[in-house]
C-alpha cells in the first residue's frame, strides 16, 4: 500500500510539478553563474556525514566563489555545522531516518513545505548525495533548481537533470566525490582530479581548541596524564545486529593493552576508555566489569560530538564495530580496528590507509540471509538470535588486527 501511494504521488509530482522547470534547466545549461549557489543534501547519520566531508573541501577549492548550502538531519548536523566551506546549514528531520508520524502522507506534506523553503534559496545546482534517496531528488525538482545531480536508482532518477549510474561496491567517499565532480562539470568547471584517494581528498572533521582542553582536563581528573597512552573502545552502534559480544570486548581489552603498550616507545601502560551514549552505559559497565587485571576503565557517555572527536584524536588506538565514531577517529588520524557484519566494508569502510585502519569482516552468513554482508539492519529483537554474523567474529581475529595495526604504530613511533 505504501509503495502504491508513493508511486501515485510521485507521478502527480512529475506530471503537475513546478511549471517551467524544464525551461529553467535548458536556460541554465546555456549560462553558468560566476558565483554559483550550490545545495548539497545528505540525510544520514554521523558516520555517513564524516565520509561526505571530502566533498566540501573539493567543491570550495574548485569553485571558490560558490555559495554552498547543505541540508542535513538534526541527528548529524554537528559534523558539518563548523565546516569552513559551508555558508548556510539547513536542518530538516528527513522522513525515514527517525521514528516518524504514522500518517502515510507525512513524508509528502514535508516534501511540499521543504521544497517551498528551498526554492527561496535560488540555487543553481543541487546534488543529492545519498544514492537511493528518491525523496531528496523529488525535493530539488519541486524546488525548481535547474541543475539536479544524483545517482540513477528508481524512482528518483526521473527528477534529475544528470543521473549517474551507481557503481557498487564502491567506498562512500568515492561515490560522493564522483557526484561532486559531475556537479562541477554542469557549472562549467573542470572535473575533480582522479584517482579519488584519502590523501588527495581527506576527511575533514576536527575539534576546537576548547574541546581538546576540556578533554585533557577530564582525563587528568581521571588520573590519565598527558604521557599515558589511551585505547578507546566504542562498542555501541545504531543497529543491534552490528554489536559484538560484551564478554569478547572484556576478554580482548587486557591483551590489547599489552600489544599496544609493547609497541609504543612510551613505557607507561595504556589505559582503556569506553565511550558511548547514555543509553549504552549499562552495556559499557558490563564490559568494564569483565576486564580482569586492568586499571579501572574510564566510561564517558556524556561527551559532545566535538569532545568525542578530541578524545579520539588523543587516543593511540580506537576499536569498535561499524559506527560513526570509528570514522571520526579516522578523521583525527588515529589508527582503528572495526568489526563489520551486515554492512559492506567495501562501501562503508574507513576512508584511510588500510594499514592503519583495519576491518575485521565477518564471513559467517546468517541462516536466513542471502549473502554476507546482507545490508539489512532493521531486525526486530526476536529476530536477532538468528542473525549472529558479528557475534561470531572471534577474539583471535580482532587481536590479529590489533597486532597488525600496532606494528604500523611501532614503525611510526620509531621513525619520529
Amino acid at each position: 500500500m505504501k509503495r502504491l501511494l508513493r508511486a501515485l504521488i510521485l507521478l502527480l509530482v512529475r506530471l503537475y510539478g513546478v511549471p517551467g522547470t524544464r525551461a529553467a534547466a535548458r536556460a541554465a545549461r546555456a549560462t553558468a553563474p560566476d558565483a554559483p549557489r550550490i545545495l548539497l543534501i545528505r540525510p544520514d547519520h554521523l558516520g555517513d556525514l564524516v565520509l561526505t566531508t571530502p566533498v566540501l573541501d573539493a567543491l570550495k577549492q574548485h569553485a571558490p566563489n560558490a555559495h554552498i548550502s547543505m541540508m542535513v538531519g538534526p541527528w548529524s548536523s554537528e559534523i558539518v555545522a563548523r565546516h569552513v566551506a559551508i555558508d548556510r546549514l539547513l536542518v530538516l528531520p528527513f522522513p525515514g531516518f527517525r521514528r516518524a508520524s504514522q500518517n502515510p502522507l507525512a513524508p509528502y506534506t514535508l516534501l511540499a513545505s521543504a521544497a517551498k523553503q528551498v526554492r527561496r534559496g535560488n540555487y543553481d545546482l543541487a546534488i543529492n548525495l545519498r544514492p537511493d534517496f528518491w525523496w531528496g531528488a523529488a525535493l530539488i525538482y519541486l524546488a525548481a533548481i535547474p541543475r539536479r545531480v544524483g545517482y540513477a536508482p528508481r524512482p528518483g532518477a526521473v527528477f534529475l537533470t544528470r543521473a549517474l549510474p551507481f557503481q557498487t561496491p564502491e567506498l562512500a567517499s568515492v561515490s560522493n566525490l564522483r557526484l561532486a565532480s559531475a556537479g562541477l562539470q554542469t557549472l562549467g568547471y573542470a572535473p575533480l582530479a582522479e584517482p579519488y584517494t584519502p590523501e588527495m581528498y581527506p576527511l575533514d572533521f576536527h575539534p576546537g581548541a576548547e574541546e581538546r582542553k576540556q578533554v585533557a582536563d577530564r582525563l587528568k581528573s581521571a588520573g590519565i596524564e598527558e604521557e599515558t597512552p589511551v585505547i578507546i573502545i566504542h562498542a555501541g552502534t545504531g543497529g543491534a545486529v552490528k554489536l559484538w559480544r560484551n564478554e569478547a570486548w572484556s576478554t580482548c581489552a587486557g591483551k590489547v593493552v599489552k600489544l599496544v603498550s609493547a609497541r609504543l616507545t612510551n613505557c607507561t601502560p595504556a589505559r582503556i576508555i569506553l565511550t558511548g551514549s547514555r543509553n549504552e552505559r549499562p552495556m559499557l559497565e558490563e564490559i568494564a566489569s569483565g576486564m580482569a587485571d586492568l586499571a579501572e576503565a574510564v566510561i564517558y557517555t556524556d561527551l559532545t560530538v566535538g569532545q568525542l572527536a578530541a578524545l579520539l584524536g588523543r587516543a593511540s588506538l580506537v576499536l569498535g564495530v561499524d559506527n560513526g565514531p570509528l570514522h571520526m577517529a579516522v578523521a583525527q588520524g588515529t589508527p582503528t580496528v572495526g568489526i563489520f557484519g551486515p554492512t559492506d566494508s567495501r562501501i562503508f569502510g574507513p576512508w584511510g590507509n588500510p594499514e592503519r585502519h583495519i576491518v575485521v569482516a565477518s564471513t559467517h552468513r546468517c541462516p536466513t540471509c542471502p549473502a554476507i554482508p546482507c545490508g539489512r539492519l532493521d531486525f526486530t529483537p526476536d529476530e536477532l538470535s538468528m542473525h549472529p554474523c558479528v557475534r561470531l567474529v572471534t577474539e583471535r581475529e580482532v587481536l590479529a588486527a590489533v597486532e597488525r595495526v600496532s606494528g604500523a604504530m611501532k614503525e611510526e613511533s620509531s621513525s619520529q
